[in-house]
């Protein structure tokens, strides 16, 4: 429950003269480290979910006759649903007042959708059945997304939240590591060249399924086992006095906008470079093993098959470093904050994407994995460490949200240049994709440098 500071012993004239401001703001109780993974394990659902799509849609687009410089575009529903659905569920969020609490009814509602498009998806008889799902899909996980970081942000005191913004990181870093394996995992028990009648592995069809009941299944255990704090008197009060109109979501947003910190308006450059990179490292990296192992193979041959399983175990390597990185990342984030350290994160990041572009020999996919997991864990937690710390507790979901366009924003953007540098500049090698993405990894370290007043964000107000 939330707790209000007490006066002096007595009371007396030192209380009265105490401002109310004072007198009303909340410290929340220390919860210990077993209810804080409790309370990320639905983020590990959602994550297995993201982990499927990264490493399987590229495939399953390629298995339903996609084309290697279209393949962004078929991407574009992640950033679009993100630019829209995210932003406005956190203002929203922040407004909810039901019985189920403020952010659980958005949890729920996006598990039972995003659980619906991971078993429809590996069923696609057709490219555009297959993209269409991907936008249900993100649509979902959008909906839950903020409003679980938000969550996390409502319910921990601010000492306390690298860890909980961290042990997200270290869940994300598990879940993709399982969803990344499961394919390669399954080839013990089905043929991994069983195809279902739309050209699919079954081993694929069977992860999604799999996929489906976990993402529904952890977010529901949260919900139970950690459930929201309630809201004080003076928060109800401030509830009951915000307009329930269906505009007013978009004013608190546009008011958000004008009002936005200036710390958060200066990670809108790092933020670029690093999304922009890793979601072209996303969509090209089992092409570019498939170059690197093979030379050019079509996308049904056994070769390519075994290049996609081979980035899907990458995939799950550097997540399984990211889950270390991101305990490891607590007491240094403590230490040294969060901005210092998330420069070496991307410095990582941007060095292994360099060097597999160049080589695709197994030293180098060994420290690939570890770069690339070291900059993904710091990518999942940093910054939210930062923004936390520079927006006001009340509007938590609001500017959670509008955070999200800092990653959905760059997405959109490589998606819709990315086919236009293919040819010309990229010379239609998807290991220059990787290239790219490196040298954008190193341009978003060097633009964290410049990001102010986040440097010390986790210490105790």
């Amino acid at each position: 429950m939330y707790h209000r500071p007490a006066g002096p012993p007595g009371g007396g004239l030192e209380t009265m003269k105490k401002p109310r401001t004072t007198q009303a703001k909340l410290i929340r109780p220390k919860l210990p480290l077993a209810r804080i993974v409790e309370m990320n394990l639905g983020f590990f659902g959602l994550q297995f979910s993201f982990g499927l799509q990264q490493a399987n849609m590229a495939p399953i687009y390629a298995a339903l006759g996609a084309h290697e410089a279209t393949m962004p575009l078929l991407w574009i529903a992640g950033p679009v649903t993100g630019l829209i659905v995210q932003p406005l569920i956190g203002a929203l969020s922040d407004r909810t007042r039901s019985r189920f609490g403020r952010r659980v009814p958005y949890f729920l509602i996006g598990a039972v959708l995003c659980s619906a498009g991971l078993f429809a998806m590996p069923l696609s008889p057709a490219l555009w059945i297959a993209a269409s799902l991907l936008w249900l899909l993100d649509a979902a996980n959008n909906v839950t997304m903020e409003p679980y970081r938000a969550y996390v942000a409502d319910r921990l005191s601010p000492e306390q939240r690298p860890a909980g913004f961290l042990t997200q990181s270290a869940f994300t870093g598990l879940a993709q590591t399982l969803a990344y394996l499961a394919p390669s995992l399954l080839t013990a028990v089905i043929d991994r060249n069983l195809l279902d009648a739309n050209g699919i592995p079954a081993v694929v069809r069977v992860a999604f399924v799999l996929g489906a009941v976990i993402s529904l299944a952890t977010i529901v255990w949260s919900v139970l086992r950690v459930p929201e704090l309630p809201p004080d008197d003076a928060e109800r009060a401030r509830l009951d006095t915000l307009p329930r109109s269906l505009a007013a979501p978009f004013r608190d947003l546009l008011d958000a906008c004008v009002q936005m910190p200036r710390p958060m308006r200066q990670m809108m450059l790092p933020m670029l470079c690093q999304w922009y990179a890793i979601f072209a490292y996303w969509q090209y990296v089992a092409h570019a093993l498939a170059r690197g192992f093979y030379g050019s193979v079509p996308a049904h041959s056994p070769a390519f098959r075994a290049a996609t399983l081979t980035a899907q175990q990458l995939g799950a390597a550097y997540n399984l470093v990211a889950i270390l990185a991101a305990l490891l990342l607590i007491p240094l984030v403590r230490r040294h904050g969060p901005r210092a350290m998330h420069v070496v994160c991307l410095c990582a990041g941007g060095g292994a994407m360099i060097a597999l572009s160049q080589s695709g020999s197994l030293p180098v996919l060994a420290l690939a994995a570890l770069g690339i997991g070291l900059c993904w864990a710091g990518m999942m937690g940093n910054p939210y460490v930062m923004l936390a710390s520079c927006i006001p507790p009340e509007r938590n979901g609001v500017y959670m949200g509008l955070f999200n366009l800092f990653i959905v924003v760059p997405m959109l953007i490589e998606t819709l240049t990315l086919p236009l540098l293919f040819h010309p500049v990229l010379t239609d090698d998807p290991r220059h994709v990787l290239l790219l993405a490196g040298l954008l990894m190193l341009a978003g370290a060097l633009a964290t440098r410049f990001v102010q007043g986040t440097q010390r964000a986790v210490e105790t107000p």
